[in-house]
């Protein structure tokens, strides 16, 4: 099986001018600044950089769909609670949402917009790179701390290093999604009022509070539960190992905030903006 996380392999095409797309998670601000980031990437070789706020809107239509029916389901953005449900809890594994994750939706739509591009995954944690393993949408992945040392060894600067043009995103730019990485993100912005109640909706994360409510589902199921939101990192994403661990998870929430705050008050181009169409014909099916 290929190593998708060959760093040296992503650096060594980075040079040689091959057409890379640099697809960040929102929880990127956890560990480097913005627009900064974005234009630190440019000049270590990525011809395009998106963010991955666009694949979770489309996630976020997928679930919207299908969470009215009269059953319990499973949130699967997080393929570290999709992989400890599988071998923990196997008698829910049905229950578990055959939707991609934004990470595999945005490089599916990454294929359509950029086909001529390698796909690299910018990830705050080894679960994602597990994930990435197996797609055939996402050619790369490297996570934040590799990526920080990438652009120390190329003595890139990821601090006031200015605005303009260069800071944008190419495209698929959305605002309400960028909270996505937060424990709770999906059910926040998935729109669910008329789908689900409030009391039909239940929040877990960290591991270890997940698997004590499972625990315990499993023995006496709730019925008036019909969607777990769930991550496997205390905090949600923002968590991740490979964000910032000397920053605890409330500041890093509020860098979240700050940013999204900010994001709402920029002039975004129109051709960079997520229109839907952008995402016609392609099928946000795990199975795919």
């Amino acid at each position: 099986m290929q190593n998708k996380n060959d760093v040296k392999q992503i650096e060594k095409m980075l040079a040689s001018k091959v057409k890379m797309v640099a697809m960040l998670a929102p929880s990127f601000v956890c560990v480097f600044n913005y627009p900064d980031i974005v234009i630190a990437l440019r000049k270590l070789g990525f011809e395009k950089v998106v963010e991955l706020t666009f694949g979770a809107k489309m996630v976020n239509y997928e679930y919207h769909k299908i969470l009215n029916k009269n059953q319990l389901f499973i949130s699967t953005v997080c393929p570290g609670i999709t992989n400890f449900i599988k071998t923990n809890y196997p008698q829910l594994k049905n229950n578990l949402v055959q939707v991609d994750s934004p990470m595999t939706a945005m490089a599916k739509i990454c294929k359509k917009n950029y086909p001529k591009y390698k796909t690299v995954f910018v990830s705050p944690c080894n679960f994602k790179k597990d994930e990435a393993a197996l797609s055939k949408y996402v050619d790369y992945v490297i996570d934040y701390q590799q990526l920080k040392t990438l652009l120390q060894k190329k003595n890139i600067l990821v601090d006031n290093v200015g605005r303009g043009k260069f800071g944008e995103f190419d495209a698929f730019y959305n605002d309400y999604t960028k909270i996505y990485p937060l424990a709770g993100g999906l059910s926040k912005t998935a729109h669910l009022k008329g789908v689900l109640n409030k009391d039909e909706v239940k929040v877990i994360d960290g591991v270890q509070d997940v698997k004590k409510y499972l625990d315990n589902y499993v023995k006496n199921p709730d019925i008036k539960i019909k969607f777990l939101d769930i991550n496997f990192c205390v905090g949600g994403c923002i968590g991740g190992p490979f964000t910032d661990q000397n920053v605890s998870v409330a500041k890093k929430k509020k860098r979240l905030l700050k940013y999204l705050n900010l994001a709402k008050k920029e002039k975004i181009p129109e051709k960079n903006k997520g229109w839907v169409k952008k995402a016609k014909g392609i099928r946000f099916d795990k199975r795919i």
